[in-house]
């Protein structure tokens, strides 16, 4: 005989039915990081102002007359005016007549060849961020063979890995001792295969003198030509 089923038993009265489980909440949405801003730069409109006192030719003392002359009649030629670093040296000229004789020599009479020499300087230029360097010399770079996308590589701070060899050679050179204070005998034997001993030598005295072309263009604020935009950014004073 079956037994009876067994009463259902029901919850007392007041008794609390169990908590329905509660739903996961939703994760907010990660925020994303503000954009760094970039650090400001002076306008291309408004160059820092230039720190000496503007020249007229007109008033040139009798020895800045002379420096004047004198850079006019080597082999710069007589398109030589007061602007760049050789009006900063007229205000000196005492000095200025041996930096722009030095100058003379580096850029026209070493036997560095002029593309090395001429690329070798823009290396120096962008190191420095010497517009006014940056400006004279890149044509003359152009024209004496460094490619444009080696000179827009350069610009940008990219190390020329397309250039030929004998200029990634002079860019390793520059950029180690920029950065060494040193340079390693690979390095130094790597360009000295290109130059030999007396090319060594001219070639450290081109980096020094556009090293001191650099410094005086940075330093005294020297101007661009009207409507030549800056090659490099600015940092705002």
């Amino acid at each position: 005989m079956a037994r009876p089923a067994a009463p259902r038993t029901r919850p007392a009265a007041g008794a609390e039915k169990p908590a329905a489980k509660k739903a996961p909440a939703k994760k907010a949405p990660a925020r994303k990081a503000p954009a760094r801003k970039a650090p400001a730069r002076t306008s291309a409109s408004k160059p820092p102002a230039y720190r000496l006192p503007a020249l007229a030719e007109a008033t040139l003392a009798p020895a800045q007359r002379a420096l004047l002359d004198a850079m006019r009649s080597g082999p710069r030629g007589g398109g030589i005016g007061l602007g760049g670093p050789f009006g900063v040296f007229l205000h000196a000229p005492a000095y200025g007549v041996h930096a722009q004789a030095l100058g003379a020599h580096c850029r026209y009479g070493t036997v560095v060849p002029a593309r090395l020499s001429e690329f070798a300087i823009l290396v120096t230029a962008r190191l420095w961020r010497a517009q006014y360097e940056w400006h004279v010399h890149a044509p003359i770079a152009e024209k004496a063979g460094v490619k444009p996308s080696t000179l827009a590589a350069l610009r940008a701070g990219r190390v020329p890995a397309r250039a030929p060899a004998d200029e990634r050679a002079v860019h390793a050179f520059v950029t180690e001792l920029y950065t060494r204070r040193r340079v390693s005998d690979r390095t130094y034997a790597r360009l000295h295969s290109l130059l030999g001993d007396a090319g060594m030598v001219e070639f450290v005295g081109i980096l020094g003198y556009y090293a001191l072309v650099a410094m005086t263009l940075d330093v005294f604020r020297v101007p661009l030509p009207a409507g030549v935009a800056p090659f490099f950014p600015e940092p705002k004073a």
